[in-house]
C-alpha cells in the first residue's frame, strides 16, 4: 500500500455555508464581507508525520505545523489560537478540537475540506 502525500498546492475553487459557519467560529461582519470572495491557497509541505501548511487569504497568510497524533495550536482565520490533535485516516487529515473537527481528504489533485462545530458545517474544495 502506498503512502499519500499531500505535498502540493491548492487553490480555492469552491465552498458551501460559507457565511454562517464563519460566523459561528466567532468572524466579525467586516470581516467576513472582507473574506467572501477573496482568493484562498494553501500551500502543504509534508515530511514523514509532520506538515507545515501556508494559507494565503488574499493579503493575509496563516501558517500551521504540526506533527500527526501530537496536540499543537493551530491558528484559526480568526486569528485565535485553538487546541488541535490532527491524525492521518488513509487519504484523510482528521482534525479533532474543542468545538469543531475537521476532514481534509485529498482525491487526485483536489484537497477537499470539511468542517463542523456546534452550530453547523463549512465544505469547500
Amino acid at each position: 500500500m502506498s503512502v499519500v502525500s499531500f505535498t502540493g498546492k491548492y487553490e480555492l475553487e469552491s465552498q458551501e455555508n460559507f457565511e454562517p459557519f464563519m460566523k459561528a467560529i466567532g468572524l466579525s461582519d467586516e470581516m467576513l464581507k472582507r473574506s467572501k470572495d477573496i482568493s484562498r491557497v494553501s500551500e502543504i509541505v509534508q515530511n514523514g508525520d509532520h506538515f507545515k501548511i501556508v494559507t494565503k487569504v488574499g493579503s493575509d497568510v496563516h501558517t500551521n505545523e504540526f506533527t500527526l497524533g501530537k496536540e499543537t495550536d493551530i491558528q484559526t482565520y480568526t486569528g485565535q489560537k485553538i487546541k488541535a490533535i490532527i491524525t492521518l485516516e488513509g487519504n484523510k487529515l482528521i482534525g479533532k478540537m474543542k468545538e469543531m473537527s475537521s476532514v481534509t481528504e485529498l482525491l487526485g489533485d483536489k484537497l477537499i475540506s470539511v468542517s463542523c462545530c456546534n452550530w453547523g458545517w463549512l465544505w469547500v474544495s
